[in-house]
């Protein structure tokens, strides 16, 4: 049974998608065993820089060597429970302004704004992109508030066919 266990903890070490350098590896373990040295010393949690500075490295690599070892956690673990429903990672971690809606209304955005001519995709882009009045991009681009409205309107049909 053990030999099995072993065989199976080598396999899932050794086939991870996530590989974690020895260097790395080494430098966690060595900032773990500076931590618990200075906690007997300073009787209180050292922080990252005073472990940096007792192995005289840089911050970001012994917090880059803490993270690395860190266990990977599921985005469907619970972090919080009562008598309603749990509240999971994922939900604390979740980014609601970047929805896959918004991915794709981007994505056909630019290839509606890729199909137009260069004068169309330049009042596009002033008018909704930079903010400008139709007069502004009159003035810009070197005609009248009347043209501006008609291409303006032109493109935005010619762009509907690709959104």
């Amino acid at each position: 049974m053990p030999m099995i266990i072993g065989e199976i903890r080598r396999h899932l070490r050794d086939n991870n998608s996530v590989r974690v350098s020895r260097s790395i590896r080494d430098t966690a373990y060595k900032a773990l065993q500076v931590r618990i040295k200075l906690s007997e010393k300073l009787m209180r949690e050292p922080t990252n820089e005073e472990i940096a500075k007792e192995l005289e490295i840089c911050v970001e690599d012994v917090n880059q060597a803490l993270d690395a070892i860190q266990d990977p956690m599921s985005l469907y673990e619970p972090v919080y429970h009562d008598d309603g429903d749990a509240i999971l990672v994922m939900d604390q971690v979740k980014d609601s302004r970047n929805t896959d809606e918004q991915w794709l209304d981007t994505i056909s955005i630019k290839d509606g704004m890729s199909r137009l001519h260069d004068r169309e995709r330049r009042i596009i882009q002033l008018r909704f992109f930079d903010g400008k009045t139709q007069v502004e991009v009159a003035d810009s681009i070197g005609i009248s508030q009347a043209q501006v409205s008609r291409l303006e309107k032109s493109a935005l049909e010619h762009m509907k066919k690709y959104i």
